[in-house]
C-alpha cells in the first residue's frame, strides 16, 4: 500500500498482509471518532461482501467503532449501495463497508460513507487518516463502551426499497442473472421473481474464495452464454459488492455503462426527469454516447475516472444522472451511489413500458472505434510540460475534430501515459495513437 491510507474509492489492499486486523481496528476508530464521536447514542452501519476475509476485518472494524463508545450496527453480507441507503434508513451517523468490489479475492477493502450515504470527500478522509496516524482517541470504560445491534434483515429492507424505485410489472420477461458469488446473492432472484420475472440464476453459491472468479461484471461471457442457452431476453451481470452493472442483450452482444446511460438518459429527457437535460459521464465514456444524447436534445459533460467525480459533478450543478462506461451508474433521484440492481431495474422498467427488447434500445448508441495504448516512461507528467508531446497532441486533435477524441493522461500508479483514440476509422485511430505512443516514449524517456 502507499504511504496515503485512501485511494479513489477507500481504502484497499491484500488482506492480512496489506489491510491487516489492526489497520481496520484503527479505521474503525478513526471513522468513528470522527463520523460520529460527537453525537449522543452515535451509530455506524457496518456491512460486508462475501469474500473469506471479510469476517476478519468487519471483527477488527467494529471492535474500533466499539471501543470509542459507538454503536455498531452489524447487517452483514449486503451490496455496497445497500450500506449506503441502510444508513440514511437507520438514522446511523456513518457507514462503512468491508469490500473490494470487483477485485480478486486475495483483496480487501474498507470504505466510508456519511449520513446521507454519499462517498465521504477528501477531506473528511483526510481527518481520518490523520486521526489513524496520531492514534489519540477517547478511551470509554464501563457503560459508556459501544455495543453491537445486529440487523440480519437488512437486506430485506434495502430490498423493498429497491422494488418502489421500478413501480413495474415484470410479468413475461425472463433474465438471466450472474451474482458473481457476491454480496448481491441473497437478493436475488427475490428482487425480481417478486415484481413478476421469471430469473435464471447462476454463481449464486458464495464459499468465501469464487467472489469475482470467472464470473460477475468483470467476465461477461458467463451471463452471455446464460442468456443464449436459456433463451433470456436480457442478462445482468454483478460484481463482487454490486455496485456495478454489465448487461447482456437477448442476442448475446454484451452492453456497458454507455450503453446503459444512452437508453436511459434518452427515457429520463423523454419524461422531464433528466434535470437540465445532461448527462455525466467521465473521459472514458465514448463519443458515440456524446452523439447520441446531442441527437436527441441532451448534453454530456465528462469528469476525472472515478464515480466519485461524477457524483461530485451532479451535486455541484444539480445533475441527476451519470455513470461510468464500467457499469456505475447514479440515479439520484433515488439514491446516493452508483447501484447495479437499482440500475438494472431502471433498464428493465424502461424495456416494460417501451415494450421493445434490450437490442433495440441500445440501438440508439453508436460505438467509435476505441484505440488504448500505453508510452511506458520516465517522465509520466512531461506530458504537460513538453512541446513535442503537446504539438503532437494538438496534430491529432485538429485530425479528429468533431468526429473522435483524443485522450492523454499520466497512470494514477504506473510508469505510463495512457492513450486513448476515438474516430470513425479504426486503421487511421490505430496507426494514429501508435505514432503518438513513439513520440511520447521518445520524448519522456
Amino acid at each position: 500500500m502507499s504511504n496515503r491510507l485512501f485511494g479513489t474509492d477507500g481504502v484497499r489492499g491484500i488482506a492480512n498482509s496489506e489491510l491487516t486486523p489492526q489497520l481496520a481496528f484503527e479505521l474503525g476508530r478513526a471513522g468513528a471518532m470522527v463520523l460520529a464521536g460527537s453525537h449522543q447514542d452515535a451509530k455506524v452501519l457496518v456491512g460486508r461482501d462475501t469474500r473469506i476475509s471479510g469476517d476478519m476485518l468487519e471483527a477488527a472494524l467494529i471492535s474500533g467503532i466499539c471501543s470509542v463508545g459507538v454503536k455498531a450496527i452489524r447487517v452483514g453480507v449486503i451490496p455496497t449501495p445497500g450500506v449506503a441507503y441502510l444508513t440514511r434508513f437507520t438514522g446511523a451517523r456513518a457507514g462503512v463497508v468491508v469490500s473490494a468490489s470487483h477485485n480478486p479475492v486475495k483483496y480487501n477493502g474498507i470504505k466510508f460513507f456519511d449520513d446521507k450515504g454519499y462517498k465521504l470527500s477528501d477531506e473528511k478522509e483526510a481527518e481520518i487518516e490523520e486521526a489513524v496516524k496520531t492514534g489519540k482517541f477517547p478511551v470509554p470504560t464501563g457503560s459508556k463502551i459501544g455495543t453491537v445491534i445486529d440487523f440480519a434483515d437488512g437486506w430485506k429492507k434495502y430490498k423493498e426499497f429497491l422494488q418502489s424505485t421500478a413501480n413495474v410489472d415484470l410479468k413475461g420477461l425472463r433474465l438471466g442473472v450472474d451474482c458473481g458469488n457476491g454480496a448481491v446473492h441473497k437478493l436475488i432472484p427475490a428482487v425480481f421473481s417478486e415484481l413478476g420475472a421469471e430469473v435464471e440464476v447462476i454463481n449464486n453459491t458464495p464459499n468465501g474464495n469464487n467472489i469475482n472468479v470467472g464470473c460477475g461484471s468483470t467476465n461477461p461471457e458467463a451471463i452471455r452464454d446464460l442468456v443464449l442457452d436459456k433463451k433470456c431476453d436480457i442478462g445482468l451481470s454483478f460484481d463482487g459488492d454490486a455496485d456495478r452493472l454489465i448487461p447482456v442483450d437477448e442476442n448475446g452482444t454484451i452492453l456497458n455503462g454507455d450503453h446503459i446511460m444512452a437508453i436511459c438518459g434518452i427515457y429520463l429527457k423523454s419524461q422531464n426527469k433528466l434535470l437540465q437535460d445532461t448527462v455525466v459521464a467521465t473521459m472514458m465514456s465514448n463519443i458515440g454516447l456524446e452523439m447520441a444524447l446531442r441527437e436527441r436534445g441532451c448534453n454530456m459533460v465528462r469528469t476525472k475516472v472515478g464515480d466519485r467525480y461524477i457524483l461530485e459533478e451532479m451535486l455541484d450543478k444539480g445533475y441527476s444522472f451519470g455513470g461510468e462506461q464500467s457499469g456505475h451508474i447514479i440515479f439520484l433521484e433515488h439514491t446516493t451511489t452508483g447501484d447495479g440492481l437499482l440500475t438494472a431495474l431502471q433498464l428493465l422498467s424502461i424495456m416494460k413500458k417501451e415494450n421493445r427488447p434490450l437490442s433495440e434500445l441500445s440501438g440508439v448508441l453508436k460505438v467509435m472505434p476505441q484505440v488504448l495504448l500505453n508510452a511506458r516512461v520516465r517522465n509520466k507528467n512531461g506530458i504537460y510540460s513538453d512541446e513535442k508531446v503537446k504539438e503532437a497532441i494538438k496534430e491529432a486533435e485538429e485530425i479528429l475534430k468533431g468526429r473522435g477524441r483524443v485522450v492523454v493522461r499520466p497512470s494514477g500508479t504506473e510508469p505510463l501515459v495512457r492513450i486513448m483514440m476515438e474516430g470513425p476509422d479504426e486503421e487511421q485511430i490505430n496507426r494514429m495513437t501508435q505514432k503518438l505512443v513513439e513520440v511520447v516514449e521518445k520524448q519522456l524517456n
